[in-house]
C-alpha cells in the first residue's frame, strides 16, 4: 500500500496539541488562539479531512514534516511556492481560493468551476471534492415551529456587503417584522438555534467574482434545517438542482422580495427545509469520506505509481514545463472565466 500522509505543520502554526477525532475538532479549533478565522481554511481541509478518514479506519498518517516518499496531501497555505516534490513524492495541493501550487502534481478544489480535467490540461489536473460543512452544527430546533423573524448572517464582518449596513435595509426588515442578526465571532458560526433564514451574500449583482469559494454556507444551511438566501456564486449554482435548494438574490430589492415570500409562505419554508434535509445527506460524513477514499485510491495512487515510473529527466521536464507555463504566460496561469467555463463542461 502506498503511504498517504496529511501534512499539517503544527509547529509552525504554534499549536501544541491536536484533536483526537473529528467530533472534537470544532471545540479544538475554537480554542486555538494562534489561528485566526481567516487562517482556518487549512485546518478545515487538511486536519479535518485526516481526522474523518482516520476515524473511519482509512490508512493514512498526519505528519508535521514532509516525508521523502509517498502521497502528501496539504493545504496551499502550508506549501511554499518553491517546493518541488521529490522523485518518490506525489504532492496533492488543497487549493482553496488562491493560486495553484506551481509544482503539485494534483490539486483538489472546492468549487467545480476550478476543476480541470486531465484530458484538457495535463499540467494542472484538478479534482472537485465538496468542502466540509460547518462542523458541530447546532440545528434550528423544532420547537421554533412557524416562527420566522431572525435573518442571520454568519461569517467575517469584512464579507458583510455595504447594503446590509444601511438604514434602508433595517427599515425594510422592520416593515416585515424581521430582525437582522449577525454572528461575527468564529466560535458562533456553528449555532443555528435562533436562525430562521440564512443570508449569505458576499456581493450584490452578477459579477461572479467568487469563483474559488465553496458552497459551504449552503451545505451548512441544509444541515441546520433552515432556508437560505444566497448570492450569485458559481459554487451555489453548481449545487442547485431545484428552486427549493435556496433562493437567489442579486439586488437589495430581490433580497427583500425573497424574505417577504418566505415570511408569507409557510409551506415554501417547510418544503425548503425538507428538501435541505435530503440534500444534506450528500455532504454527511459517510458520503464525504467515501468521496475522499475514492479520490485517494482511484486517482492519487495510480498517479503516484505513474510518477514514480518516470525517469528523473521526465519528472524534471514536468517541473520545467510548469515553470515555463507560469512565467511566460501569466495570463493563462490565472485562467479567464470563459476558459474555466469550458473546462468545467469538458
Amino acid at each position: 500500500m502506498v503511504p498517504i500522509y496529511f501534512y499539517f505543520p503544527k509547529n509552525k502554526l504554534l499549536i501544541k496539541s491536536l484533536p483526537e477525532n473529528a467530533s472534537s475538532y470544532w471545540q479544538w479549533q475554537c480554542a486555538q488562539e494562534s489561528i485566526s478565522p481567516m487562517q482556518s481554511g487549512g485546518c478545515f481541509w487538511t486536519l479535518q479531512t485526516y481526522l474523518y478518514l482516520n476515524d473511519y479506519g482509512f490508512p493514512c498518517q498526519l505528519v508535521d514534516t514532509l516525508p521523502d516518499e509517498g502521497i502528501v496531501v496539504s493545504h496551499r497555505d502550508y506549501l511554499d511556492a518553491s517546493l518541488q516534490p521529490g522523485f518518490k513524492v506525489l504532492l496533492v495541493c488543497l487549493r482553496a481560493d488562491v493560486d495553484r501550487h506551481p509544482y503539485a502534481q494534483l490539486h483538489v478544489v472546492q468549487n467545480p468551476y476550478q476543476a480541470i480535467t486531465k484530458g484538457f490540461m495535463r499540467l494542472w489536473e484538478s479534482h472537485f471534492i465538496p468542502h466540509w460543512p460547518q462542523p458541530s452544527i447546532i440545528p434550528r430546533p423544532s420547537d421554533r415551529g412557524d416562527i420566522f423573524e431572525n435573518v442571520m448572517f454568519l461569517g467575517n464582518a469584512v464579507n458583510l456587503v455595504p447594503e446590509f449596513r444601511e438604514l434602508i435595509w433595517y427599515e425594510e426588515l422592520e416593515k416585515l417584522g424581521l430582525k437582522f442578526r449577525m454572528k461575527l465571532k468564529h466560535d458562533e458560526w456553528h449555532d443555528y438555534s435562533d436562525t430562521d433564514v440564512v443570508l449569505a451574500i458576499r456581493e450584490l449583482g452578477q459579477t461572479n467574482n467568487w469563483r474559488g469559494k465553496p458552497a459551504s454556507k449552503l451545505y451548512s444551511a441544509w444541515h441546520a434545517g433552515v432556508p437560505a438566501i444566497l448570492g450569485y456564486e458559481s459554487a451555489f449554482r453548481a449545487e442547485r438542482k431545484s428552486d427549493l435548494d435556496y433562493l437567489e438574490a442579486t439586488t437589495l430589492t430581490e433580497v427583500i422580495a425573497a424574505l417577504k415570500q418566505l415570511k408569507e409562505d409557510r409551506e415554501l419554508r417547510s418544503a425548503m427545509v425538507k428538501n435541505g434535509r435530503m440534500r444534506a445527506a450528500e455532504t454527511n460524513p459517510d458520503n464525504m469520506v467515501k468521496r475522499w477514499q475514492t479520490f485517494l485510491t482511484e486517482v492519487t495512487v495510480p498517479a503516484y505509481e505513474s510518477w514514480c515510473g518516470m525517469s528523473s529527466w521526465q519528472q524534471q521536464i514536468f517541473f520545467n514545463a510548469r515553470w515555463t507555463f507560469i512565467n511566460s504566460r501569466p495570463a493563462y496561469y490565472n485562467l479567464k472565466p470563459k476558459l474555466l467555463t469550458l473546462i468545467g463542461k469538458n
